[in-house]
């Protein structure tokens, strides 16, 4: 079995586009804070590419793409990378190196705990992050992925189609980060009338458009090569990513009487988180429905559902756990053969199961995370206690867990 260059090229070059959309990531989350909070923030971003990226090789590649134990988790055959090399692995990417594959991996498994921080910013303890993160990577995201992804994995088996991590990124990051915004409460000064602005609009639309261009390597990598398949779900990508800015735009006019830039970044966001999951099984003309969708529901979760009941900070929740819910929901109503014979048809198609098969899996990775999340938070809290003093709250995080600041004036408020 040799090694395809062209494939191996563009897979690298996604992991790549990966790797940028956590940076991306930080800006986006980072503008919409305030000032006094904003290095913290990007840190919670930025710190995932160091910690993750050493836990993955260690031993997290190992138990979320290792050899099967009982359909639950890798085992540790592969810790340090042992019997990862350049040689092709048959099962997961054929035609390139299986380090390719697991380096691409690695850039969702960093990604992924990075999403939860925007439930929690501005009242976080970093060492409490740090450990939640790397406990939440190991106990979570790793079996989670190797139920959907690995070869024996359960929900693979069963026939759950998640093309680029719509279960696995997505919902279980933004089921996640609920429970954290729940067992934290709120910030301090903060009750169900109040709002904080964010303090640089201009950053989260830049992060914004990063994470649009970095998603092109998240969906249209996962199809592990150049062909087709990676230029349709190029595509789709970008119709979904493309209608459901416009439709959360709208519906925001509409409520605020204004088109806000910061309602079109999260309606793009929205569609991208929505269209993962269904990016290599669904035609563009689907992506469309997908993303108005995405850009509807996830605007009126967060205007009407959880604003004001819960201080889930950066809506992570309303646009990455309803869009990833949503999108994987929706690819059991609009997957074709017609797109991927290795996918599966779904409910247009005339094949009913595979939406009930999509609830399930939806279901049981939503339980999953949102349990095992809360455990965790009970023991990081009874380890090191996860919220700052009041007095920290108040002087923002820079200053209290990093002894910097991101801006000269930060004494501001």
């Amino acid at each position: 079995m040799g090694i395809n260059k062209a494939d191996t090229a563009w897979l690298l070059m996604a992991t790549a586009l990966v790797m940028l959309m956590t940076p991306g990531l930080a800006l986006f989350y980072g503008g919409l804070v305030r000032k006094k909070n904003v290095l913290s923030t990007l840190m919670h971003s930025f710190f995932m590419l160091g910690l993750i990226g050493v836990q993955w090789v260690v031993f997290g590649y190992s138990l979320a793409f290792g050899p099967d134990h009982y359909g639950v988790i890798g085992g540790l055959d592969w810790v340090g990378l042992r019997g990862v090399g350049v040689e092709p692995n048959p099962v997961y990417a054929e035609g390139v190196p299986h380090q390719a594959f697991m380096a691409y991996q690695m850039m969702f498994a960093v990604i992924t705990p990075a999403l939860i921080s925007g439930a929690f910013a501005e009242r976080k303890r970093f060492k409490a992050f740090v450990l939640f993160s790397f406990l939440w990577a190991t106990i979570v995201y790793d079996p989670v992925a190797h139920w959907v992804w690995a070869e024996g994995g359960f929900l693979r088996n069963f026939g759950v189609l998640d093309f680029a991590g719509g279960t696995v990124v997505h919902i279980t990051s933004g089921v996640s980060a609920l429970v954290c915004a729940f067992v934290l409460g709120r910030r301090n000064g903060l009750d169900r009338s109040t709002t904080i602005e964010p303090h640089n609009a201009t950053m989260t639309l830049l992060g914004g458009a990063i994470l649009w261009f970095g998603w092109f390597g998240f969906n249209a990598g996962s199809a592990l090569s150049s062909g087709s398949l990676a230029v349709i779900s190029f595509v789709t990508t970008n119709s979904a990513a493309a209608m459901a800015m416009l439709t959360w735009t709208t519906a925001s006019w509409c409520r605020h009487g204004r088109p806000s830039a910061l309602g079109a970044t999260a309606g793009a966001v929205s569609g991208l988180v929505a269209i993962t999951p269904a990016a290599g099984y669904v035609t563009p003309i689907a992506a469309l429905i997908i993303g108005f969708a995405a850009g509807l529901v996830c605007f009126l979760t967060v205007e009407y559902v959880v604003r004001g009941r819960v201080d889930d900070a950066l809506d992570v929740f309303g646009v990455h756990g309803v869009g990833g819910i949503l999108g994987a929901l929706l690819t059991g109503v609009f997957a074709t053969k017609a797109v991927n014979l290795a996918g599966a048809d779904g409910l247009l198609s005339g094949n009913v199961g595979q939406l009930a098969i999509q609830g399930f899996a939806v279901g049981v990775v939503a339980l999953y995370s949102a349990g095992v999340t809360w455990m965790i938070l009970k023991v990081v809290d009874f380890a090191v206690s996860l919220r700052v003093s009041p007095e920290d709250e108040a002087n923002g995080l820079d200053l209290s867990q990093h002894g910097e600041v991101g801006y000269s004036d930060v004494a501001e408020a």
